[in-house]
This record gives structure tokens, sequence and C-alpha cells, in this order.
């Protein structure tokens, strides 16, 4: 990043599609995630670093199904000084109307990127506005993001790749919940995140794809969940309500998640001897049918 690749290498192609373009490839990734099961995805910005693309990515995901999430302190693009000055654009020029779409807002803290005292202003604002907070926290480095999604009682954090296990008890006594991204970190070569340590401490966790251009390009949950039972420590079953109850929980969706009478009916039907072949067979084609809200809207013959 700091040679203008990663985050702003993407920047430049995000900020070139224009919205109806981009609108064209959420639903095209989107109709990705069905095919592997994924009947209700989060979809974040952060990739416009500018007030009329952040706003469009916004729209894409929104206008396809998703649920929008405002990325805006991602990165600092190179038209602002500082960090410091960018926050206070975001908050005065971008937040009004990235409030009225997104339903939670997200920050990346890490060296490059947002300190704990610049994320922590660009949450409050954020919390002042609506939204429900997030934060990308411990993905290189371990500078304070846990402490602070738990001060603010964030809805999650996410990577938690060099979380120790100061970072651990504090998850575990907390109701933030930790979203491992294992993919990434097998793209970057990174350690993977300590969810084992995290389940047996009593943390809740989730899992997610992290699909992005730069180090994720996977829309596939199942590989996910083959990840953290082979790379986590996480059993199939834990892994299961780990992409299912408990990522609805994180997206505050209490009508989706579990089958049980009343909820929306979304349910993924496998072609398989046995459940757990869903992360046991690496990159299979497992998946044969998927029923979002009582609707077929996927089916192999």
């Amino acid at each position: 990043m700091a040679a203008g690749g990663g985050i702003l290498s993407t920047t430049r192609a995000t900020r070139a599609a224009g919205p109806e373009q981009l609108e064209a490839i959420v639903a095209r990734h989107r109709d990705a995630m069905l095919a592997h099961g994924t009947t209700t995805f989060e979809g974040k910005s952060g990739y416009g670093l500018d007030r009329d693309t952040e706003l469009a990515q916004l729209e894409a995901v929104r206008v396809n199904g998703g649920v929008p999430t405002w990325l805006g302190a991602h990165a600092v693009p190179p038209e602002h000084a500082d960090a410091n000055a960018y926050i206070d654009w975001l908050i005065a020029e971008v937040l009004p109307e990235a409030a009225r779409i997104a339903v939670a807002a997200d920050v990346f803290v890490e060296r490059g990127t947002f300190d704990v005292e610049q994320a922590r202003r660009y949450l409050v604002a954020c919390r002042a506005a609506g939204l429900q907070l997030r934060l990308h926290g411990d993905q290189l480095t371990e500078i304070g993001a846990v402490p602070l999604a738990v001060e603010l009682a964030a809805r999650s954090v996410d990577h938690l790749e060099s979380t120790g296990r100061g970072g651990i008890a504090a998850l575990a006594a907390s109701d933030v919940v930790g979203v491992l991204l294992p993919v990434a970190a097998l793209y970057l070569g990174r350690p993977m995140p300590p969810g084992r340590a995290l389940v047996d401490a009593g943390a809740a966790v989730a899992l997610a794809t992290d699909f992005n251009p730069g180090s994720a390009f996977c829309e596939s949950l199942p590989v996910v969940c083959t990840l953290a039972c082979t790379q986590l420590g996480l059993t199939p079953e834990e892994a299961l309500a780990a992409c299912t109850v408990n990522a609805a929980h994180v997206l505050g969706l209490v009508d989706r998640g579990r089958l049980a009478p009343g909820l929306r009916a979304d349910v993924v039907l496998l072609d398989a001897p046995d459940w757990r072949h869903l992360a046991y067979h690496f990159a299979g084609d497992v998946v044969h049918t998927v029923i979002s809200d009582g609707r077929v809207v996927r089916s192999r013959a």
C-alpha cells in the first residue's frame, strides 16, 4: 500500500468503474456466492475513498440485496494530507449520506492506516448517526483494536490474525463477535487467527470469506469452513454455527441463520452422504439446492 498498491490500486480501478459497472460487478459476485450457498451477504465500501464512489459502492450493495457497511476509513487516499484530516472530511462530507444507505460503519485499525484515537473519533460519529459499529483489527499488528471494539460495544471485529492472549480474554468477556477470515490469512501468508483459542475462551466467532480483489478473491463459504476446520481448529459444528446463526447476529438479522418456525426459510441442500462434507470436501461441488426466503433460487440437475 505504501508503494501505491493494495487498497490504493483497487481504489483507482473502483473510481474509474462508475455506478452502473459497480452494480453489475456486485451482482456477478452475489450470484457466485449464492451458488456456494450464501443467501445473505454483507458488502463493504472502502475502495472509493471519495464521496461519490463510496456512496456508489454502498448503493450497489443495497440494490443487489446485500447488507451495506460503510468502510470509509479503510486507507488514506493520496489527495488528503493525513489521516486526521481525512477522518474530519469523512465525518463532515460523507457520513450524512452514507448513514442513509449503510447499516454499519467499519474502520481499519492498523499501522499505516488509522490509529486507535482516529478510529474512535470516526466510530463515535458513525454511532451518533445511527450506524452499527465494526472494526478491522489485529490483522498485521496488535495496536489496540480489540480494546476499542469492547469499549464502544462494537458488533464485531474482523481478522484477529495477530490477537494475543489479552485480546482473546477481552473478547471472551465481551459481546463483540470475532469474525475470522482464514482465506485472507492464507492469501497473505499470515498466521491464521486463533479460532480454537477464542472458542475455548468463550468468545463468539463468525466466519466470512472477506471476498476482495487484493487479499481474498474467494466467494465460497464452504472453502472457508474447510480452512476453519483444518487450520483454525474448529469442529464442523462450530464452523457451521459461525457462518450461519453467529454471522446473522453480527449483521443484526434475527430472522435468519437458523431453521425454526417463523424465520425466513433460507436453506441449503447438500449433495453429499454427510452434512460435514460441507467442510470435508475441499472446494467440492456439494451445494445442490439453495432456497432463499422459501423460494428455490439455485438448483443443479
